[in-house]
């Protein structure tokens, strides 16, 4: 299964672990996307974004129209929510149209007490 993990850390950590993986040549069998924040996290991947990337999950490429049809939503809302999934790195494009290239989504962040 094709695996992307959205995960809240700093950039530090996220270039140690970049690092780690250049001087050993390991990497993370999994696709991680970094953000800041939880906000900024949230920014992204907000409750329409999300049913988007349900929708979009095993089914393919798939065009702007096709998608609004299948989630029952007007086609501009659609478009400016995948320009953003793409930009972030979570949908793909292809000849065929918009993609999702993974099976599995995780989504990791901790709340610590201050």
């Amino acid at each position: 299964m094709k695996t992307v993990v959205l995960e809240v850390r700093s950039l530090a950590d996220s270039l140690a672990d970049a690092t780690h993986a250049m001087h050993t040549g390991q990497g993370d069998v999994e696709t991680r996307i970094g953000f800041a924040t939880p906000e900024l996290l949230w920014q992204i991947l907000t409750a329409n974004r999300w049913e988007l990337l349900k929708g979009l999950c095993g089914a393919g490429p798939m065009s702007v129209p096709e998608i609004a049809r299948k989630l029952g939503r007007n086609i501009e809302d659609v478009n400016a929510d995948t320009m953003a999934l793409l930009d972030a790195g979570l949908l793909v494009r292809s000849p065929k149209g918009i993609e999702f290239p993974f099976d599995v989504v995780k989504v990791a962040f901790l709340l610590k007490a201050a």
